[in-house]
């Protein structure tokens, strides 16, 4: 096997591995003092009832001593899960001016529903303002009552392991 063949297949497989996924600010024309460059979630696809760690690539001009990150969760537009965080169990606080990565990993319930593609085209049909995938996560990191940024991203979840694969 050549050099280029083997590159190309270890790149094939890390890209299965690790997916970075493009963000939206939740407000276009906000200021947010926190800028998300991208989510890289890992590993995908994501498993039911195994382990995922979403990271998420940051930017601040400020320095943030504390904080919460609030996640909600929804699966083809449905709101089915939210969840409050430490900002500092997620990162190293002080955050210091720059960048910056916070890191959130959780295990995947082992009933949580794949996206089957009869529904996803469903939802693609009669979803006509906003393209985001079966599930999506919106994001928000807070200061107190001040928010310093916004997010939401679309993921997928596959036919991994399952409850009833115990």
């Amino acid at each position: 096997m050549s050099r280029f063949s083997l590159a190309i297949s270890c790149f094939l497989c890390i890209s299965t591995i690790v997916r970075a996924t493009d963000v939206k600010y939740c407000n276009d024309n906000e200021q947010y003092q926190v800028k998300v460059q991208g989510v890289d979630i890992s590993p995908y696809p994501i498993a039911r009832g195994e382990p995922v760690t979403f990271s998420l690539a940051s930017n601040t001009d400020n320095v943030i001593s504390k904080g919460k990150l609030v996640i909600e969760v929804s699966y083809f537009g449905w709101h089915i899960h939210s969840e409050t965080h430490d900002l500092c169990d997620e990162t190293n606080c002080p955050v210091a001016i720059g960048d910056f990565l916070v890191a959130h990993s959780q295990v995947m319930p082992g009933y949580t529903p794949p996206a089957h593609l009869n529904f996803m085209l469903f939802y693609l049909y009669y979803n006509k303002t906003n393209r985001l995938g079966p599930y999506s996560l919106k994001m928000k990191m807070l200061e107190g009552h001040k928010e310093l940024t916004c997010i939401k991203f679309s993921f997928d979840i596959g036919f991994g392991s399952s409850v009833a694969d115990m």
